[in-house]
């Protein structure tokens, strides 16, 4: 490995981790991410008065189904069975952001944090595309793993409270 990077063999090419031989645990991570707009915008997003609809039914659908296909966008992305994912999308007490958390699980060899940052990703995208036509100022912002349960490595909390 070079630099530890599981990702890539000796010779610093790419490979697919083997994880055939690791116990499956049960496993769970939790991201989060921000969607900034101008505050007229999430007066119309929590309103329901958007042309296309429910857009964060639409946009928690889109969140759930990008987690499950994960390995299909990040190359080296194992495919996973997983037993549980969550979306909230809750306004931010400053006005002019939507949070965006997602909670992943499963039981296996592997963990799920690019599946919960896949997720949270496609949530935003996909309200960003059903709001732009009102707001194509809107930024994506603060994409990060939270915290992480289960695995070799042990828990993550990005913020030390566990």
């Amino acid at each position: 490995m070079s630099d530890g990077l599981t990702h890539l063999d000796a010779h610093g090419r790419a490979r697919m981790v083997d994880v055939g031989a690791k116990p499956a645990t049960e496993r769970e991570a939790v991201a989060r991410g921000v969607l900034r707009m101008v505050p007229a915008t999430l007066a119309a997003i929590m309103a329901g008065a958007l042309p296309k609809g429910d857009v964060l039914a639409t946009a928690r659908i889109a969140g759930i189904m990008a987690a499950k296909r994960t390995a299909e966008w990040i190359p080296l992305c194992h495919p996973l069975a997983l037993s549980y994912v969550a979306i909230t999308i809750d306004p931010a007490a400053t006005g002019d952001q939507l949070v965006i958390e997602a909670t992943v699980r499963t039981t296996g060899p592997t963990g799920v944090e690019m599946e919960a940052l896949t997720a949270v990703s496609a949530t935003a995208l996909t309200l960003y595309d059903m709001c732009k036509a009102i707001d194509r100022g809107m930024t994506i912002e603060q994409i990060a793993l939270q915290r992480k349960r289960g695995g070799q490595r042990g828990d993550y909390d990005r913020h030390g409270a566990e």
